[in-house]
């Protein structure tokens, strides 16, 4: 699917719930923000883009703690997870995605190499209007692409927004 559709899609979703989107995004540097906000209207379903590229944006903006980023590193599941909450606690959305990754050329390690990337999706459990960081329901995923930086930040682009959609897909379009 390509992005312009899986947008498109994602749009329905959420303008059928009446909830809007919230992106923090470290390795694509807003990537996914753009790509939604590219769609006419989108204003109806988006409702903010936080870039979080630094460690100390990813704390300063979504409350990581610094003590969290220090144990597991900035690319890790656990740090992707509290940007998807701390996205999700400072803005009005329902829904929020988080990506933190190695682009590359350089920044890769044995453990996590160039391509590296940590993704996390939240929601609310109960499909309430408003979601606190407590409450909300998150998933977490570590992916690796290959590639150059454009192809990795390209591919963790629409990873990130075909993986929102299979959630809601799999939830039925009523829900």
């Amino acid at each position: 699917m390509s992005i312009e559709r899986d947008v498109s899609a994602l749009a329905a979703h959420l303008l059928r719930r009446g909830w809007m989107l919230a992106t923090a995004e470290s390795c694509t540097g807003g990537m996914i923000a753009a790509a939604c906000t590219d769609l006419a209207g989108s204003s109806q379903w988006f409702e903010r883009g936080f870039v979080s590229y630094s460690n100390e944006a990813k704390h300063e903006l979504l409350a990581v703690p610094k003590a969290l980023i220090e144990q597991h590193g900035a690319v890790s599941e656990e740090v992707a997870k509290a940007m998807v909450r701390g996205a999700l606690t400072a803005s009005q959305a329902q829904v929020a995605i988080a990506v933190t990754g190695i682009a590359g050329p350089t920044g890769g390690s044995a453990n996590k190499p160039v391509g590296t990337v940590c993704f996390a999706w939240g929601m609310p459990t109960d499909g309430g209007p408003s979601v606190g960081a407590e409450t909300a329901w998150v998933k977490v995923q570590t992916c690796r692409f290959e590639g150059d930086r454009a192809a990795v930040r390209q591919a963790t682009l629409a990873h990130a927004l075909h993986e929102l959609l299979a959630f809601f897909d799999q939830r039925g379009a009523a829900s």
